[in-house]
């Protein structure tokens, strides 16, 4: 008997290393970075520089793979039901982790509950765009019906936190616009280029580089204050609608289960990276405001967003298509 409680014993010793053993290891192959929107879209314009980092700190490929769709459903979704290993990451967005569950049916996951929390990565307004020979030259003119009639406005929104603007500018007597859907930002600048659309609204990160090479013109940005990020660019809040604010963020997390001595290491990497100088400034350059933070931090403020955006979401009554 006291040789099979013995044998029982080192079993179960055995079977209690093996995660921190497989940590020791990690990672030993290639790692996937779901990013649930179109290649060129903010988090995956900030995914994919950060994953080079990542590969020279942590000593294997770090590949990101677009799963676009469901304002970043059908990607988390698929992060989700990912095996729990530290192989499979995603990142996350305040679509995906605040806002999706208050105006989808169903998202096919649950934030709070599908996921381990890694790190916050970086935040950014979204931004108010249109072409440089639009006759729409701050967001006033959109508020004057002399020269916007209601509902005469096509507004390309690629993602839930631009429906959410939209919806927020719609509430607070925006009246001249009207929203279409966009799977992506390639799409949306692509239609607001030609015509299809006026008026865009995406992440700062996505419409910089339109903006600086005098291909889109930015009329207002949705930080409280001006941003660093858009130097010169007017906040809603300063276009007649004050305290008006809407903030997005990328975090990135892991399938529920994956072994917390993984989570450490990947957090440990980077906050490492990000605290580099030439992280820094190009993270800026690229339209994002750098994060930091551990797992619980993210996790807490993940879960603040909620409490915050719930009661307004539902009062506006946000509904996907």
């Amino acid at each position: 008997m006291k040789s099979l409680r013995l044998i029982a014993a080192l079993a179960a010793s055995l079977l209690c290393t093996q995660p921190v053993a497989a940590a020791d290891n990690y990672p030993s192959k290639p790692v996937r970075i779901i990013v649930p929107y179109q290649a060129g879209q903010g988090t995956d314009v900030a995914a994919r520089y950060l994953s080079d980092y990542l590969a020279r700190e942590l000593g294997q490929p770090f590949i990101v793979e677009n799963r676009p769709g469901a304002g970043g459903n059908i990607g988390a979704s698929e992060a989700a039901r990912a095996a729990p290993d530290g192989y499979t990451v995603l990142m996350g967005t305040n679509g995906t982790h605040v806002l999706n569950q208050f105006i989808y049916a169903s998202t096919n996951f649950d934030p709070a509950k599908d996921f381990e929390p890694i790190m916050l990565v970086s935040s950014f307004p979204m931004v108010l765009v249109t072409t440089p020979a639009s006759p729409y030259k701050s967001l006033a003119d959109l508020r004057d019906p002399k020269k916007a009639k209601p509902d005469s406005v096509n507004v390309g929104m690629p993602s839930t936190t631009a429906r959410l603007v939209f919806e927020l500018l719609k509430q607070q007597g925006v009246a001249s616009i009207r929203g279409i859907p966009y799977k992506g930002s390639a799409t949306a600048t692509t239609d607001l280029m030609g015509g299809q659309v006026q008026i865009g609204i995406d992440t700062v990160s996505a419409a910089r580089s339109f903006i600086t090479g005098d291909k889109l013109r930015a009329l207002a940005v949705t930080s409280l204050k001006e941003s660093a990020l858009l130097p010169g660019v007017p906040p809603v809040s300063a276009q007649g609608l004050p305290d008006f604010q809407v903030i997005a963020w990328n975090g990135m997390y892991a399938p529920k289960g994956t072994p917390p001595a993984v989570v450490q290491k990947l957090n440990a990497a980077l906050v490492k990276i990000l605290k580099q100088p030439d992280v820094q400034k190009r993270l800026l350059e690229l339209g994002h405001e750098p994060g930091g933070g551990t797992p619980a931090e993210l996790d807490a403020f993940a879960r603040s967003e909620r409490l915050k955006w719930e009661p307004l979401i539902l009062k506006a009554g946000l509904k996907a298509d």
